[in-house]
């Protein structure tokens, strides 16, 4: 278990707060989801990653597709994705993400991978073919495409430029102070980078922090800050579960009044859109993203 500096005020030891409250994933929508899931055998983010949305998503007829398999090639304290050596590239599997979006209807849809440092180029030049197969299909769908820093190489990201997402996002996580301890093989800057890159590239760009790890108010404030000053559009700030007793420990289930200070500290910096709450997520209620 990654273990972290205690925080002034744990609020951990009585169970979750009332507010942290999930939906059990039921409902003929959500069931619907699982089957197309399993028989176009894809991955989700939703299941890989533990999402606490997953019922309210799938419930309403949505997913959020994770490409290049579910193995991931680095060991980030906070996530529930599997670390390893992943297999080889499946070069169907655009093709496969490409038509379930078709049999969903997805209007819009997001998509996420692993890390594949393990590959000359990241994976960039897969998550251009997926882009493409799924706009050969689905016409119509717009997307977002949640991407790694694909080490920060302004080549790989320009891959992902050119096939014109609606919105791209790349996720700081957490706080400069924490970084390195919650994802030891990324960098704070580099991330902050990307970002720069992205929107340099004209694209309608997204990022996202997690709470409840350790990090000091003033901290948050400085990555609101941080990711206004590289042109990000839309922040999306949540609270961090710990997936299983081997992540890094929740020290403190920030208060519902905290993530309001802070969507409004967020809003005032000029972000296009603040999603700020316990439960919210990257891709929680991305749809209205690309308005």
């Amino acid at each position: 278990m990654i273990d972290l500096p205690i925080a002034d005020k744990v609020e951990t030891r009585n169970g979750k707060p009332k507010w942290l409250r999930v939906k059990l994933p039921i409902g003929e929508n959500y069931r619907k989801v699982r089957k197309l899931v399993d028989d176009n055998q894809v991955h989700t983010i939703c299941q890989s990653g533990n999402c606490p949305n997953m019922g309210e998503c799938w419930g309403a007829g949505t997913a959020t597709f994770m490409i290049l398999g579910n193995i991931c090639t680095r060991s980030c304290g906070f996530c529930a994705v599997a670390t390893g050596r992943p297999l080889a590239v499946d070069w169907s599997e655009p093709e496969r993400v490409a038509r379930a979006v078709q049999t969903m209807g997805v209007r819009h849809c997001v998509i996420t991978s692993v890390d594949r440092d393990d590959l000359e180029d990241c994976g960039a030049a897969f998550w251009a073919e997926t882009v493409r197969q799924i706009r050969a299909l689905n016409p119509e769908t717009t997307l977002e495409t949640l991407i790694p820093d694909f080490k920060g190489r302004p080549e790989l990201i320009q891959k992902v430029i050119d096939v014109k997402p609606e919105v791209v996002s790349h996720n700081l996580e957490t706080v400069k102070r924490l970084t390195r301890l919650i994802r030891p093989q990324a960098k704070y800057e580099r991330s902050l980078d990307v970002l720069r890159m992205l929107k340099a590239g004209g694209v309608r760009t997204k990022s996202g922090i997690m709470l409840g790890l350790g990090e000091s108010e003033p901290e948050v404030l400085e990555s609101i800050d941080d990711l206004a000053n590289a042109g990000v559009d839309v922040l999306t700030i949540g609270q961090y579960l710990q997936p299983s007793k081997m992540h890094a420990r929740v020290l403190e289930f920030v208060h519902p009044d905290q993530f309001e200070k802070y969507r409004l500290y967020a809003l005032d910096k000029g972000f296009m859109f603040v999603e700020s709450s316990a439960l919210v997520r990257s891709s929680y209620h991305a749809e209205k993203h690309v308005l």
